[in-house]
């Protein structure tokens, strides 16, 4: 596996037009299941043949809850002005963090607080800010702020607890900052897009503070825009490292390893044939 990813890499190195075709199936038979060493293996995404026109008259098509993914044990979703989450009490930290961001949330209502909050509303309890305290890990947005400006109320509530993870300084102000500004362009160039992050939970991650939080070894977002006459989607998978690259399209993968690497559904309101075409999707010709 490692030789045959290997092979890829060196092949995109070289400045000539390549037609790639590689199967995650192929060595991973799996449908969302947990692989804790398929993050290492995952090929990343390329360039190949740009297959649909950018159409300026394209209408967004709304899909109620389309943002909502799914795992395979019921979860309990709790629901706030801008976004919503699955709480993962065992790892004390969202599953996942889902919304949906247009260019009218750009607005500039309101500012960053920097207020981080205990979340009240979590029956079990979130995290607290004596977990983070001295623990050398920044207390990282799943759901960003810069993505909130539009409420005042949304603002505050990017702040709770519930929608943190433990992310190195080198992630959190680094490529995953820039992962965040990049979706922000795509909203500004797009207009309506579907936006769902969170962490790889596995079991056996080490954690920080008193109420165990759990340090995850990889973060993920998925990103889909679905109009009229064009659907798109794309993936990223980034390690939780001092040593992570600063391009964040090194990171980026099909939706369809996003849902190996963590056993999540995502857009599952998607008509199927849809799904099929945006899921297995590794041209990142349109995103970049």
């Amino acid at each position: 596996m490692k030789s045959t990813v290997l092979k890829i890499l060196i092949l995109l190195s070289v400045p000539i037009i390549l037609i790639l075709v590689y199967s995650v199936e192929a060595e991973f038979d799996c449908e969302h299941e947990y692989h804790p060493d398929f993050c290492d293996t995952i090929p990343p995404a390329h360039y190949i043949g740009i297959d649909t026109v950018l159409d300026s008259e394209q209408v967004f098509v709304f899909i109620d809850n389309l943002e909502i993914p799914q795992r395979a044990l019921r979860d309990t979703i709790y629901y706030y002005t801008g976004f919503s989450l699955s709480y993962a009490e065992e790892f004390e930290q969202a599953h996942w963090v889902a919304y949906v961001h247009c260019r009218a949330k750009q607005a500039r209502v309101a500012s960053r607080t920097n207020t981080f909050l205990v979340d009240t509303s979590i029956s079990t309890g979130s995290a607290t800010h004596a977990d983070y305290r001295g623990s050398g890990y920044d207390r990282g947005h799943l759901a960003p702020a810069g993505d909130m400006t539009w409420s005042a109320t949304a603002m505050r509530e990017s702040f709770y607890y519930s929608n943190m993870s433990p992310q190195l300084p080198q992630l959190n102000r680094g490529t995953w900052k820039t992962l965040e500004e990049k979706v922000r362009f795509w909203v500004s160039e797009f207009d309506t897009i579907y936006i769902v992050t969170g962490p790889v939970l596995l079991s056996g991650l080490p954690t920080i503070g008193k109420n165990n939080v759990a340090v995850p070894d990889y973060y993920y977002k998925v990103v889909l825009k679905y109009s009229s006459n064009y659907q798109d989607g794309i993936g990223f998978i980034m390690p939780n490292s001092i040593d992570i690259e600063k391009d964040i399209m090194l990171y980026a993968v099909s939706i369809d390893s996003v849902e190996s690497c963590t056993g999540i559904t995502f857009f599952p309101g998607l008509p199927e044939s849809v799904q099929k075409k945006i899921k297995k999707n590794t041209c990142i010709a349109h995103w970049n």
